[in-house]
């Protein structure tokens, strides 16, 4: 039996459209009907993080887990490792993050999941650990701006991310949960070449057909912008992951998913030509 969390997430729900109807499966959810896209094998059980009980039922009889926590600076993955231990799991899947691997990076966020995943190397299970770096999809949070005012701005625009796909992070996830020899190991995951958001922006904007320009945002404006949406240290943290960005230190490509995926990488190009309706006016 695998167990899904994140089932409602951007690679939880593109790993569910890849594990065959062959496989058992049970998908972990707060809300079970914004589930979509599970095998027609997948039981859906409604749990939280908060609630011990209700982990205890979603892990019954689970043999691996694919883990996806996102509350920053919460005790979530430590409550749910005690438990899926007990319950008897042998392999969890952890998706974490690229800047772990980054001395350099010390802010709240990266720490976090460092700690978290020390949590999953002492658990006494095996343990596989996923590092994306940022999704393509983050993209998706230009879709207004792009709609309405044909715009698009972002904090230092020239400087370079090796964006992955989340279908490959999905892709290398099914195959570390159903495959044998990825226990013990760490996967960095990336795009085939990093592109900056001014150059996201010139890709669209040719697959739209329409021009599009782009403003840079001064880092104050940006604190503000997500001052409005996150509490003071997780700002701070995504000021902190900016500036490293600008100095260079996201812009590594890694060939992990064409090793494990048997494929080249997707494109950011080829990910916004399949997604180019959500930024398309009506």
């Amino acid at each position: 039996m695998i167990l899904v969390t994140g089932a409602t997430g951007t690679v939880g729900r593109e790993l569910l459209k890849r594990l065959g109807p062959d496989l058992p499966v049970r998908v972990m959810a707060r809300e079970p009907a914004r589930v979509a896209d599970a095998p027609r094998t997948a039981g859906t059980v409604r749990a939280d993080y908060d609630d011990p009980a209700s982990l205890a039922r979603a892990l019954e009889g689970v043999d691996r887990v694919f883990l996806v926590t996102s509350r920053v600076g919460r005790d979530d993955d430590a409550r749910f490792l005690r438990l899926a231990r007990s319950a008897g799991v042998r392999h969890v899947v952890k998706l974490s993050a690229a800047a772990v691997a980054d001395e350099r990076a010390d802010d709240l966020i990266t720490r976090w999941q460092r700690d978290n995943e020390e949590l999953l190397r002492g658990s006494g299970m095996e343990w596989t650990l996923l590092r994306p770096r940022s999704f393509m999809s983050n993209t998706l949070s230009w879709a207004s701006s792009i709609r309405s005012e044909g715009v698009v701005r972002a904090l230092y625009g020239e400087s370079v991310n090796s964006c992955v796909d989340p279908r490959d992070i999905a892709e290398v996830a099914v195959r570390t949960l159903t495959q044998p020899g990825h226990t013990g190991r760490a996967y960095t995951l990336t795009g085939p070449q990093a592109v900056s958001a001014a150059g996201q922006t010139a890709q669209l904007a040719e697959l739209l057909g329409r021009p599009l320009r782009f403003e840079e945002l001064e880092p104050g404006q940006a604190r503000a912008m997500w001052a409005a949406r996150h509490p003071e240290p997780v700002v701070e943290a995504l000021l902190g992951s900016a500036e490293r960005q600008r100095r260079g230190a996201k812009s590594g490509v890694e060939d992990t998913v064409e090793e494990l995926a048997g494929r080249p990488a997707g494109s950011f190009r080829e990910w916004a030509a399949d997604h180019l309706s959500a930024f398309a006016r009506p």
